[in-house]
């Protein structure tokens, strides 16, 4: 009986577990990574064709990202998950697939206009992820399950997304039966339109996250309402749009909560009919399924609404923008408007269209409302970068950038506490993962030396036997290779700038005069970017 640590050890990103009991194969989620990809993952210990089962904690691409691409690679086993995350995987992994294969096409696009340039292949087609969603058993909360012979499970309302679970694993062995818990994200409590997190009572084991284990949010009941408000005003009062950066699947069905109680109580003085635009044909998706879901999903005071014969995430002025066409005609509105459009970190997506038409308008604000991986387009302009590169083409950043502070789908590092403090005895290990490097190092510390838990922060390759309680295998952090850059210390660095300034001021004397040459070596430069880039 054997755990496996395979991926978001140390790391934010790209969950994964791997259990070994008798001759069965399971993973438990298997998550794409994003952002910066810090350390090296193992490859998973069995051939995709031999896992039998995934146990998903939920439908976010970072936990399912990659089971279309086990199926690509021969798996045809059971994938059980809440009966919300089989509806939301059912667009969010299509919708992964597209964005694969439309990157793929642009890069090959790009390649036939080089000689030597590589054809890409995506990472997975179209019908794999149809293929696996076929897999997928939907599950409800609180039913214990059983999987096999020596093999049982039952998910928990965790309160992070919707359908979001932390999943009980019971496993028999030779007559021996351990309990393990992974916890999959958990919820902040408070949330709009889902319940707290549940507790678990016992296990013999538990993986836990530590996303925000070093951290806490802002105030234990921060009024997001009037904050939103307060920005929206003082943005349409400038004439600029509010663009918000946001995850199709959850913060956006959050927003438009706030934005209906805002618009109901004429919040936005002078401003009170403003239109707001969700463009994102993913999140129109998925709100239909938090409508779908609402009975068995939402809390108490979205269900009071819905008792009412209120829709919760809907209002007036809301405008559904699905295809092409309808996206691009935001940009040439006039009217100060809120614009909500995925991908939430700015890495891919209609909002990097928007931050192009946005950024560089002082009057504008872009409003960040959740976390930004490192790396990631969305971190460098929360910390303050003043220029940007979208589509080939350099954008100041001169708009307002904003933060909800604390508006987070992750518990922080008390509710972490308070939750792994739920278990009426202390399980034998707390593995703890899903966290930045000194994150998780610093958060099992504190569960250790303040709270007298037995913790260990494994690294990707890690092996653990769970009948003994031993780790079979320590793996110690595998960096990833990086390429090499050119610093600031590097002759060549130096060189570069000095031969950059004299091109500056030969293009200076030149600016109003017909000059061939300049024009050729001028496309000879862009094309050296593209190529180093």
């Amino acid at each position: 009986m054997k755990l496996v640590f395979v991926g978001a050890d140390h790391e934010v990103t790209g969950s994964c577990h791997y259990l070994k009991v008798g001759d069965k194969h399971i993973l438990v989620d298997y998550g794409m990574e994003q952002g910066v990809n810090v350390f090296e993952n193992v490859p998973l210990p069995v051939d995709e064709a031999q896992i039998d089962y995934v146990f998903l904690t939920h439908a976010h691409i970072d936990h399912s990202g990659l089971l279309p691409l086990l199926y690509a690679r021969g798996f045809r086993g059971k994938v059980y998950a809440t009966d919300a995350t089989a509806d939301l995987c059912s667009i969010m992994l299509r919708d992964c697939a597209h964005i694969h294969i439309m990157e793929a096409e642009w890069k090959n696009r790009k390649a036939r206009r080089r000689e030597g340039v590589e054809i890409t292949e995506p990472l997975y087609t179209m019908e794999d992820a149809e293929g696996v969603i076929k897999c997928i058993v939907p599950c409800h909360y609180n039913k214990e399950i059983e999987v096999c012979q020596g093999v049982r499970i039952r998910f928990t309302d965790i309160g992070h997304l919707l359908g979001s679970a932390s999943i009980e694993v019971w496993l028999t062995e030779e007559g021996h039966t351990k309990k393990i818990v992974f916890s999959g994200d958990i919820g902040n409590k408070n949330l709009p339109l889902l319940r707290d997190p549940a507790y678990t009572k016992e296990a013999d084991y538990v993986v836990m996250e530590s996303t925000y284990g070093n951290r806490l949010h802002a105030a234990e009941n921060p009024d997001y309402v009037r904050e939103l408000a307060a920005i929206l005003k003082e943005t349409f009062d400038r004439g600029g749009n509010v663009v918000i950066p946001s995850f199709a699947v959850g913060r956006t069905q959050e927003l438009l909560y706030f934005l209906r109680i805002i618009k109901v109580e004429r919040m936005v003085k002078g401003h009170e009919n403003f239109p707001v635009y969700v463009d994102s044909p993913l999140a129109v998706e998925a709100t239909g399924i938090f409508q779908d879901n609402r009975w068995e999903c939402f809390g108490n005071e979205a269900m009071d609404l819905v008792k009412e014969g209120i829709n919760p995430i809907s209002f007036a002025g809301l405008k559904l923008a699905i295809t092409s066409e309808e996206s691009k005609e935001i940009n040439f509105i006039d009217t100060p408007k809120v614009i909500i459009s995925a991908s939430g970190m700015c890495e891919a997506g209609r909002i990097r269209h928007h931050l192009k038409h946005n950024l560089w308008r002082p009057e504008c604000t872009i409003l960040f409302v959740g976390y930004q991986a490192v790396g990631t387009l969305g971190r460098l302009i929360v910390e303050g970068i003043d220029e940007v590169k979208l589509f080939g083409e350099s954008i100041y950043v001169r708009a307002q950038i904003r933060k909800l502070v604390g508006m987070s789908g992750h518990a922080d590092k008390d509710g972490l506490i308070e939750w792994i403090s739920g278990f009426e005895e202390k399980p034998k290990k707390v593995f703890v993962v899903h966290g930045e490097d000194s994150v998780c190092t610093e958060f099992a510390e504190c569960l250790k030396v303040e709270h007298g838990f037995r913790t260990y922060a494994p690294y990707s390759g890690t092996e653990f036997d769970l009948l003994s309680g031993k780790v079979l295998y320590e793996a110690a952090p595998i960096p990833v290779k990086k390429k090499t850059k050119i610093t600031a210390l590097s002759g060549v660095y130096t060189r570069l700038l000095a031969a950059a300034g004299r091109l500056l001021k030969l293009a200076e004397k030149s600016e109003g005069m017909a000059h061939k040459d300049m024009g050729k070596l001028a496309d000879q430069i862009n094309s050296l970017c593209d190529k180093w880039e």
